[in-house]
């Protein structure tokens, strides 16, 4: 079935994404030999690029697909935050502000890539506490503001301090007042947070088990599929569970069943750096544009191949994933003939 279709609905979708707001920089160049001082690499620095990570590459899947988008997180203006603030603002993403005079500085994520292979990994940022958004005593009437003008809000913790069980439960409580919103969360079961009734879950297979408080299968185990789902939603009663599996595709979920797997369609594989804020997104958009479940996953499965065959965090790109979906219509049809 060509999904192509959908795409035209999304342009109609207004999401907020909360969460942790990073920089994500990358250093690129070659290695011709070992330097005298250390047994490392010496790298000879080509270029230098920068995008937006963390949350805010969800906000870049969201608006490349043609979502109106908005996003709100710990971010100050110093060198990174004003670069972070100027590519979310290029591709017409609203960053919402708060009162709070914040004073960490912005996530930086630097990446060193070798002939397309990462070498190292440098972090810049402190303690989750110094990151949370949500102690102004402004900020619930803010949140109640931007969540009025949204269909649907995307949570996306990556346990750097913004996403806290009170902000959960701030969001939770605003949306019971708004029954057409659709709550999606990206979750990081480390953080031992509880979203109860949210609308959207999608762990991939190692947070699966993590939430669903189950031990990861020995060797030559079968991964319990059917079991994480189901104590996943004794747990948390989401509306609707995916269960992101690696090469081994998604699993969409209801009431604790599994109702349907779909097979992996990413021909290349070169970094699946972000594949989950692609699948989040993508998920979260078609399923406020009103896709069923099935749609709407098959539609991040196709997005989510898309991105993992570029090299660093790559948001999805509408017209690729057009091109994408029209070929494996064309494909699926040439193999029915």
């Amino acid at each position: 079935m060509n999904l192509t279709y959908l795409l035209e609905n999304l342009s109609g979708v207004k999401v907020l994404v909360i969460g942790d707001l990073m920089l994500d920089h990358y250093v690129w160049g070659d290695v011709h030999r070992i330097s005298p001082e250390a047994p490392v690499p010496i790298v000879q620095v080509k270029k230098d690029t920068y995008t937006a990570g963390g949350a805010a590459n969800v906000a870049l899947n969201l608006t490349n697909l043609g979502v109106k988008t908005a996003i709100t997180g710990h971010c100050i203006p110093d060198d990174a935050g004003m670069r972070l603030v100027n590519i979310l603002s290029d591709k017409r993403v609203k960053y919402l502000s708060n009162e709070l005079l914040f004073q960490a500085p912005t996530i930086i994520k630097t990446r060193v890539i070798v002939h397309s292979q990462q070498i190292c990994r440098i972090d810049r940022e402190l303690e989750r506490e110094c990151y949370t958004i949500d102690s102004s005593p402004d900020f619930e009437k803010m949140l109640a503001e931007a969540l009025r003008e949204v269909d649907a809000v995307i949570l996306s913790d990556y346990a750097k301090g913004v996403i806290t069980q009170s902000l959960v439960d701030s969001v939770l409580k605003i949306a019971r007042t708004m029954p057409g919103l659709l709550v999606a969360v990206d979750p990081k079961p480390s953080r031992k947070l509880s979203f109860r009734n949210v609308g959207l879950l999608t762990p991939n297979r190692s947070e699966a088990l993590q939430m669903a408080e189950l031990a990861e299968p020995g060797p030559g185990e079968k991964y319990p599929l059917e079991k994480v789902c189901q104590r996943i939603y004794e747990i948390y009663s989401p509306d609707l569970l995916i269960v992101t599996l690696g090469a081994d595709g998604m699993a969409i979920s209801r009431n604790g069943k599994v109702v349907e797997r779909l097979p992996t369609v990413a021909r290349q594989v070169y970094d699946v750096s972000g594949a989950g804020d692609t699948v989040i997104a993508t998920l979260t958009a078609a399923l406020a544009s009103g896709a069923n479940a099935a749609e709407a996953a098959r539609l991040a499965n196709a997005a989510a191949g898309c991105v993992v065959a570029h090299v660093g965090t790559a948001p999805v790109s509408a017209d690729e994933l057009k091109d994408w979906l029209e070929k494996a219509d064309m494909e699926y049809h040439s193999d029915l003939n």
